[in-house]
């Protein structure tokens, strides 16, 4: 069982400074990252999707995303070791190398192999630059702030997300893909300025858990298997909602995916603040059925007023989810148990986009999207037991 190592502060004492200049140097890479990543989230598989290969739209589409997201989640699992073999500094830098330049090389065909190979590419330095990156920044941030402080890192990375997202669909459709690409790899590659000046070790005392013990427990396994099925969701959003509506209707596509992130980054700050002072454990459940609502009335695909609805309220419950499990597993492990934790949030993320995105592809030929949608949100509910469990826990 691990012990408690960060709890909501009730004291009246002055609480340690939050924006450290490490801190804000970090930020740097997280928005440089974050950029290029969302930049061309939503718009490669709609480039994947029109060319040639042979597949069907909605399975080259969900084919790119599934192999950006496979890509990660295999290098989330071996980031921890190559951080403890050469240091936090190289293997973000490399990340953001691995993120930027593919990006580069993507137009040069449209070939559904290669496509593929950019994206994992891709994935595999999105991998290195959320898994060094997120256990820095855990460590960059006082114990008592953790929740507002992973809020506030959350807006940092949320702000990319609410502008890049809908900004790269526009661009591909106003400007073509040459120019979403190369301002997603410019993004990624500037950000490595700022990396020399972020700590390449930190000292910590307590016992070092791994990826496999991580996984055998309870209290770190729990969060993680809840807040995946959430994100199996939003895989799904960033990946077919630009297919779901008509071409005519590309304004729509725009307002959604702003609103979706808008919604998230809001409730994620939130949910911190409120952690902070009653603890996240009580969120879980309710960002859960948030969640699952707002996929649920996805179906409804025929209204842009639903559809609009729907990804605000699916929004809110992803945003409240991601701070809550994030803050929870950081909270039950010391600092040297950073690194595991950072890998197996974000292989719970990028895993569940990444069979939310392969899954929902299949589903969809044989379903149509509104009834795909339906038993996404009725799916979503097989996470209440761990969520439920997991509430009764005392942290």
């Amino acid at each position: 069982m691990l012990e408690n190592h960060g709890s909501p502060s009730s004291s009246l004492a002055p609480r340690p400074p939050l924006l450290t200049r490490p801190l804000l140097l970090r930020f740097v890479s997280i928005l440089g990252a974050s950029t290029s990543f969302y930049l061309l989230l939503s718009v490669v598989p709609r480039y994947a999707s029109t060319g040639g290969a042979g597949a069907g739209a909605g399975g080259a589409a969900g084919l790119a995303t599934g192999a950006l997201m496979l890509a990660t989640v295999v290098g989330e699992l071996v980031t921890p070791r190559l951080v403890d073999r050469f240091g936090y500094r190289l293997v973000l830098a490399a990340g953001l190398v691995l993120l930027g330049a593919p990006a580069l090389a993507l137009t040069l065909s449209r070939d559904l192999w290669w496509i593929v190979a950019v994206c994992l590419l891709r994935g595999l330095g999105f991998a290195f630059t959320v898994v060094a990156g997120g256990a820095l920044t855990a460590s960059l941030i006082p114990a008592e702030r953790r929740g507002e402080g992973l809020a506030l890192v959350g807006i940092v990375s949320g702000v990319p997300s609410l502008v890049a997202l809908p900004l790269g669909v526009w661009l591909a459709a106003h400007t073509g893909y040459g120019v979403v690409c190369t301002a997603g790899a410019v993004a990624a590659l500037a950000a490595i300025l700022s990396v020399p000046g972020l700590p390449d070790r930190i000292r910590a005392s307590g016992r070092a858990i791994g990826i496999t013990e991580g996984l055998r427990t309870s209290q770190l396994a729990r969060p993680a298997v809840v807040f995946a099925t959430v994100a199996v969701t939003a895989g799904i959003v960033v990946t077919f909602l630009p297919l779901v509506v008509p071409a005519s209707a590309t304004g729509l596509v725009t307002v959604a995916l702003f609103v979706q992130p808008a919604a998230a980054t809001l409730a994620r700050w939130l949910a911190g603040r409120h952690g902070d002072r009653h603890g996240p454990t009580g969120l879980v459940l309710p960002g859960l059925l948030l969640s699952a609502t707002g996929a649920l009335l996805m179906a409804l695909t025929s209204s842009p007023v639903a559809v609009v609805i729907a990804v605000g309220v699916f929004g809110i419950g992803f945003g409240v989810t991601q701070n809550a499990t994030l803050t929870l597993m950081y909270a039950r492990v010391p600092a040297t148990g950073y690194g595991t934790v950072s890998a197996l949030w974000n292989f719970a993320y990028d895993a569940g986009m990444g069979v939310g995105a392969i899954a929902f592809g299949w589903l969809v030929t044989g379903t149509g999207y509104p009834w795909a949608f339906a038993l996404t949100g009725a799916a979503m509910l097989t996470a209440l037991p761990p969520a439920w469990r997991d509430r009764r826990t005392v942290e």
